[in-house]
Order: C-alpha cells, then structure tokens, then sequence
C-alpha cells in the first residue's frame, strides 16, 4: 500500500508449495454466492491520508488453507500481472514459467536470479530498486541528491553481470510531497537522475508514489520529472491498493462479487491512474509508459470498512467470506486480482502491474501469495499468455 514497499529491503531464501484454481467474472461459480453491500464513490475526491510507514511486523504461522476443488480459468487475452519479490524463491521461477508474467519489481538484486529470470520468461521486465531511507522533501538538494543516488546506484545498474537483465530503477519508495513546493524539488530529482542514468542507456522508473497519492493538483509540479522520463524512454511507477476489497472507493464498489469493469470505471485509489492520465497527463501530452509497481489488497488504507487490524490479503478473508465476495480466500483474491488485470488491458500505456508481494521479506507475511494463491494465479497467468 501506499509506503507499502518502505522496509522492504532485505533479501532472504524460504519454501513453495501448489495449488488449485478459483472462479472469476463470467465462469461457473464453486461457491455459494453472498450479496455484497452497496456502496457509493466519491464524487470529489475524498481525503486520502498517505498511508503510514509500514514497519515490519512478526506473524504467527496461520493453519493450512484447505484446498477447495475450483473451476479452472478458461483461455483469455494475454495478462498484465506481474510480480512483487522480496527475495529468490522457486515460487518465483513456477509462476515465470507460464511466460505471463509481464513484470517482476525485484528487491533481490542477485545478478543470477535475474539473468535466471530472463532465460525463463524472456519477455518479463525487470525493475530493480535499490534499500534506502525514506527521503525529506522539505530539505532535499535536488541535483546534489540526484549524483548520490546515481553514484550509489551505478555499481548494480551498470554492472555488466545485471545491466543486460534490468529494464528499469526506481529511486525512492512512495515520497510524500506535502506541497507544490516539495512535489517541484522531488520532480527536479527525478529529471536529473533520469537524465544521468539516461545518458548511460540506463531507464529510470520515476514516480512511485503511493495509493490515493500524490493530490490531483500537485501532478503539474511534478511534469519536469515526466518530460525527462519522456526523454529518455523512462517509466512512470505507482503503487495502486485498497481495502477491505480492491474495489474499495472505485465506481465498481457495490457491483458485487464480479463487478465487471469498463474503460469509463476509474476510482480514488485503485484506477485512480486513470484519472490522472486522461484528466492531467493526456492533456499534456505526458502519456509516458505506466507500471503498477505494486498492487493489491493492503488494510493500511485510511477509513475504509473491514477487520481495523487487517494488513495484508490474508487477514481479509473471513471479511470476503462474510460479505459475498467468495468462500476461499486465495480463490477470492485472485478474482479481485483478475479484475484489476482486465482494467489495466483496457489501457495500452499500462505494461503491467507487481502484485505485492511473492517472497516478501521478513514482516510481510500476511501479503504473501505463496501456496494456493499463487497456484490459482498459475493456472489464471497459464491460460493467458502471449501466443
């Protein structure tokens, strides 16, 4: 969510098992249905609090999901679903083999676990990011932080070992402008390490701010960053989340279990992208390439319904259950990730989305789609591959 990869630094190894596939919009349905609440979205855009800084917190080990006999996805167009991933796991290499997952966002910098991901899954785009602290819009020295973050960045991204492998790098997680004034210096940081990383052939992914962030109006502060990334064939990064469903605050709340989805569907932290591209950067002719570099359910929304202690898409599943949006929590996940997919094929700037997390690092363990989420994921991203 948003700050939702701050803390997320440390690679580390652990263990995989597989699953069975769940329903999705438009196939036979396994589970009973439950109707869901109606909800109503914002006309204005309601106050979005950044979320708080995640800090990583100990979980206890949660009993074994039982496995569920689901209804296979049938064949469709090629996904837009990638990955989030904290550290090298044969999880990882599984869900690669499919050849649809259209991105990887990578904390493991390993220059053998990327090359391996490329010999697997050629066309999968890599983004790398580098651990470092949260940055003080307030104080920074835009061009002098620019050649620090550069010089620190430079022994990865252009090692000859990994620079064949990534296809972009992120500077600083989900930066928090507070005003024009901040949004401008962080904007000048960015256009200036995209132009040092640029001249070296190295794309920059510049942005990833988090959910329901930054304000609508603060956008145009930040368009020297886009005229640079436009430049130097950079990205745009955003984080997109919500909770207690990932249709919270979007014009398909309270649509049900399957709310379908339509190029008009937009909303106020998932889909927000869309709001911001047609109403501030179209305009501006600033429709650069767009990755969600990370997605999914994350409870650190501000005022949102659902268990007031829920973190990750774990901790939500009995709120799912109860509410009609599926039985099975992996299952249910899955069709609200399926639902994001469909949104983003909808836009031809969108390359991908990183849902959070795979191998997350030590602290995220309720955002982990190991075991049978990854398996329903598996059979989903294996019947919509590129031909």
């Amino acid at each position: 969510m948003a700050l939702a990869a701050c803390g997320r630094n440390q690679p580390t190894p652990a263990s995989s098992p597989a699953a069975t596939p769940s329903s999705a919009h438009g196939y036979t349905n396994y589970l009973p249905l439950i109707a869901a609440g109606e909800a109503e979205v914002a006309a204005a855009e309601p106050p979005l609090l950044p979320t708080p800084t995640k800090t990583p917190r100990p979980t206890d080990t949660p009993p074994p999901t039982p496995t569920p006999q689901a209804t296979p996805f049938p064949p469709g167009p090629p996904s837009k679903l990638g990955l989030f991933v904290g550290h090298n796991h044969p999880s990882v290499f599984e869900l690669l083999e499919t050849q649809a997952v259209t991105v990887v966002k990578t904390l493991e910098l390993d220059a053998t676990f990327v090359a391996d991901i490329k010999r697997i899954s050629p066309r999968t785009r890599i983004i790398g990011r580098i651990s470092l602290e949260q940055i003080n819009l307030a104080t920074l020295d835009p061009v002098a932080e620019a050649h620090r973050f550069v010089e620190a960045l430079l022994p990865l991204a252009d090692d000859p070992a990994r620079r064949p492998y990534f296809d972009g790098w992120e500077s600083y997680n989900e930066p928090v402008a507070a005003n024009a004034e901040e949004m401008a210096r962080f904007a000048d940081f960015e256009a200036e390490r995209t132009r040092l990383l640029g001249e070296r052939g190295i794309r920059s992914v510049i942005g990833n701010f988090g959910t329901g962030q930054p304000p609508l109006e603060l956008w145009e502060a930040f368009f020297p960053a886009l005229q640079a990334a436009v430049q130097y064939d950079g990205w745009l990064g955003l984080h997109e989340y919500s909770a207690p469903t990932i249709y919270h605050l979007s014009t398909a709340e309270g649509r049900g279990r399957y709310p379908g989805v339509t190029p008009q569907d937009e909303g106020w932290l998932t889909l927000r992208y869309r709001k911001v591209y047609r109403d501030i950067l179209a305009p501006a002719g600033l429709t650069l390439p767009l990755v969600m570099t990370e997605l999914g359910v994350d409870g650190l929304v501000q005022n949102r319904p659902g268990p007031p202690e829920a973190r990750g898409w774990q901790e939500f599943q009995q709120y799912w259950a109860e509410h009609g949006y599926g039985l099975w929590g992996p299952g249910a996940y899955v069709e609200q990730l399926v639902w994001y997919d469909n949104a983003m094929r909808q836009n031809d700037y969108v390359l991908g989305g990183a849902i959070f997390a795979l191998a997350p690092t030590t602290g995220w363990e309720t955002y982990d789609i190991m075991g049978p989420c990854a398996g329903v994921l598996k059979q989903y991203l294996s019947v919509h591959a590129p031909a």
